[in-house]
């Protein structure tokens, strides 16, 4: 048994390393996860650290507890207006979407590496879900954008289909287990998982944006102590319930986010950096529980299923999931091209490892390989992609300025930017001389990267960026008045 200070020690060098590899992922366009895995591979019994590591279920134990926060994290950090229009296209991506994948690749499965049927949907259930997160950490990279309602359906697809994933594996792996059990037990049992799922996160998103804005903390850095603790406790009363505790958890980040609640800014970024370290702890602990060498017996198998699963599988259930709705072709081919393999197939992977499947070790080390191969293959190809198929944008990054403002209960304004038009009418003219709302006040003006402190007698410039406090209406009306266009010869 490793010393306290030993495993502090190599916790320590690890995050630090992973942190300065994230570095190369932004200049070389690779996903952060491939850097992490491979640390944590070089730090293993096999690798230049030596760390004969080999528990899956302390591997399962905190692979869980950071996908509880990984995807609330990604839930909060959603905006609902953007996916609200795709919920439904969503919805069927991350549910029928996942099944239809399970079903093709478990086929082949059958096929290729002889297994029963039920083992076949076992393996097809693990690699089912995808990592929309790894895609956009590539195209911010290369500083690239998606057009249209890609990202905001890519981030909602993502966000919400592991629980689906989630649910047929360990469905699987029930009927694999249980005797005298069946398929159609699965579909009672599955809309309970998913009813409390979507219920207790409605419900949670609800109480805790209340107790939030009610209780009035005396330390500012309790408020995200108290999210921690509605997080998992959303988890653990929807799981102790049969409900699906990831999609609990994904929906109270989703509903929270469209709420505001004090400290909302601190909160959100404080949960950013939950995420990475829980990242770098995730695929640093499954880096270790892999061994190379029992991956290169699987190698041309795991080739083929990942060819299946990349250019077969996927393709077919974006195809067909989608064909109800308004995506032409070219969205279709880019969306099927992206469901990139994140940690999650990893360490759903485990699971069986725990239940004691007769494949199980071989299912893990194909879906090791198979995330490494998707990560290789889509992960480093997303940029010439877009490309290829015109749908990329140059992107928008947003200004950051040296001024916040947080809500409180009781006040009815927000922080907000907008840019002076070109040819509009206030250009020329004194802050003090434009119809400004009583109520709205234009706190700072960007220009030519630099930051002005505005009074009256400010005059205005065309491509100038105010940043105004106001509630919505004040706003529109303030926006209105900036949008008015200059009227020849004057």
């Amino acid at each position: 048994m490793m010393a306290i200070e030993t495993i502090i020690l190599w916790a320590a060098i690890l995050t630090l390393v992973s942190v300065l590899a994230s570095k190369l992922s932004d200049r070389f366009a690779l996903p952060a996860l491939l850097l992490f895995l491979i640390i944590g591979m070089l730090a293993g019994s096999e690798g230049l650290g030596g760390i004969y590591f080999d528990d899956y279920s302390i591997a399962k134990s905190i692979g869980l507890i950071a996908l509880i926060f990984i995807i609330f994290s990604g839930g909060l950090d959603t905006s609902w207006k953007s996916v609200k229009p795709l919920f439904i296209p969503g919805l069927v991506l991350s549910t029928a979407g996942v099944l239809i994948t399970a079903i093709i690749v478990g086929i082949f499965a059958v096929v290729i590496l002889k297994f029963s049927l039920l083992e076949g949907l076992l393996l097809g259930s693990i690699v089912s879900s995808t990592d929309a997160a790894a895609v956009f950490t590539v195209l911010r990279s290369r500083r690239i954008a998606l057009k249209g309602n890609l990202r905001p359906l890519l981030e909602l697809e993502s966000g919400s289909n592991d629980p689906m994933a989630v649910f047929l594996t360990i469905g699987c792996i029930g009927l694999l287990t249980t005797a005298n059990s069946s398929v159609v037990s699965l579909i009672p049992a599955f809309a309970v998982n998913m009813g409390v799922g979507l219920l207790s996160g409605y419900l949670m998103s609800k109480a805790s944006v209340i107790l939030i804005n009610k209780i009035k903390l005396e330390y500012e850095g309790l408020y995200s102590v108290l999210t921690i603790a509605l997080v998992l406790l959303t988890y653990a009363v929807t799981t102790l319930m049969k409900g699906n505790g990831f999609l609990a958890v994904y929906l109270l980040g989703l509903m929270m986010s469209r709420n505001d609640f004090v400290n909302k800014r601190t909160i959100v970024r404080f949960y950013e950096g939950i995420a990475w370290i829980m990242q770098i702890a995730m695929f640093l602990t499954l880096g270790l529980l892999v061994f190379p060498s029992q991956i290169i017996p699987i190698i041309g198998v795991g080739l083929l299923i990942a060819a299946i699963l990349i250019f077969l599988a996927r393709p077919i259930s974006v195809f067909l999931c989608l064909m109800p709705f308004k995506f032409n072709l070219v969205e279709k081919t880019m969306i099927s091209w992206v469901g990139l393999r994140g940690a999650v197939p990893i360490i759903l992977a485990s699971f069986p490892l725990l239940a004691g499947i007769a494949q199980a070790h071989s299912i893990f080390n194909i879906v090791f390989f198979v995330v490494l191969t998707s990560v290789l293959i889509q992960g480093t190809s997303i940029p010439f992609m877009s490309k290829i198929l015109g749908v990329n944008v140059p992107l928008d990054v947003r200004k950051k300025y040296p001024i916040e403002f947080e809500y409180a209960e009781g006040i009815d304004a927000s922080l907000t930017d907008m840019i002076v038009p070109y040819n509009s009418d206030a250009v020329g003219k004194t802050i003090a001389a434009i119809n400004i709302p009583p109520k709205a006040l234009i706190v700072l003006i960007s220009r030519e990267d630099k930051f002005i402190v505005p009074n009256g007698s400010t005059v205005i410039e065309e491509g100038d960026v105010f940043l105004v406090l106001a509630n919505a209406e004040d706003f529109s009306t303030l926006h209105q008045t900036m949008a008015k266009i200059r009227k020849e010869g004057a």
